[in-house]
């Protein structure tokens, strides 16, 4: 599932892609992936500008006017692929939406959606979620306000949308290799220190991470080369079974409740690297 970085790569190279363009044409191939009737979507988007691209947690926001906003959820499977008719995805495509010559095209949105929604009713949904990681208000003292007296394990908290937003399965895991901490472990029994170290890695993973592109290998549009450069630099996430970057250990498959999870076990014992 694309994850912060991997939305917010996408926003920035969306934002540079669909600059000052009109929506000249769309087709909805899945009616369930947005939330009013086609004719209606239609109408309501064919010419009209996207005026800016904005992210929220796991969320991309498409900023039609002060009152129209396509509020757009991967979720599981869900990615984007932009070019001209001949660069057509040979994949089932569910919406797709045109500018001029070349078009946005949205695959594997099964359960993902884009819907176009009110300010008012956007900021309903975003009410719901909790503070974005690397922003000022996230302090290494609001994260141990979070932390405190929660006996779950550290991933279902980082994973939780409501508790720090656009975290979940990879990108978890490799906060939690950076910082040296099991995923298993539970919130309540992390010292200041251990708090500490979680801090810098979850500002230091994500950054790394946004900064290469995002761990998902589907390349946005033709030639280009930094959607999913993360991939070949994840330390433990779909590494079972390769050495340990650090100690050289077996990286080794612990699910955490009914999340998949990586982890060295060798140096992530929470005692300190």
């Amino acid at each position: 599932m694309p994850e912060l970085p991997e939305m917010e790569s996408y926003r920035r190279l969306l934002g540079r892609l669909l600059d000052s363009r009109a929506i000249t044409d769309l087709q909805v191939n899945r009616e369930k992936s947005i939330n009013v009737a086609p004719e209606a979507f239609r109408r309501q988007l064919v010419g009209a500008t996207v005026r800016t691209i904005d992210r929220r947690g796991k969320m991309l926001l498409f900023l039609i006017d002060e009152e129209r906003i396509l509020l757009l959820h991967l979720m599981l499977g869900g990615l984007m692929v932009w070019g001209t008719e001949a660069e057509r995805p040979q994949r089932t495509v569910q919406v797709e939406i045109a500018f001029g010559a070349e078009r946005l095209y949205w695959v594997g949105l099964r359960l993902g959606y884009l819907h176009l929604l009110s300010a008012e009713q956007a900021e309903a949904v975003l009410r719901k979620l909790g503070p974005e990681p690397l922003s000022a208000e996230f302090t290494e003292t609001a994260l141990h306000r979070l932390l405190q007296g929660r006996q779950v394990a550290l991933k279902a908290l980082l994973v939780d949308q409501a508790v720090v937003a656009g975290i979940g399965n990879c990108y978890s895991d490799e906060i939690c290799f950076a910082a040296g901490l099991q995923p298993s472990r539970s919130c309540d029994s992390l010292q200041s220190a251990e708090v500490a170290r979680l801090y810098r890695a979850i500002g230091a993973v994500l950054t790394e991470a946004t900064a290469a592109g995002g761990y998902m290998d589907v390349p946005l549009f033709a030639g280009d080369t930094t959607t999913g450069g993360f991939d070949a630099r994840c330390r433990v996430y779909d590494r079972a079974g390769e050495p340990c970057v650090r100690c050289g250990a077996a990286i080794v498959r612990r699910d955490v409740g009914s999340r998949k999870s990586f982890c060295c076990t060798a140096c992530q014992s929470g005692d300190g690297i």
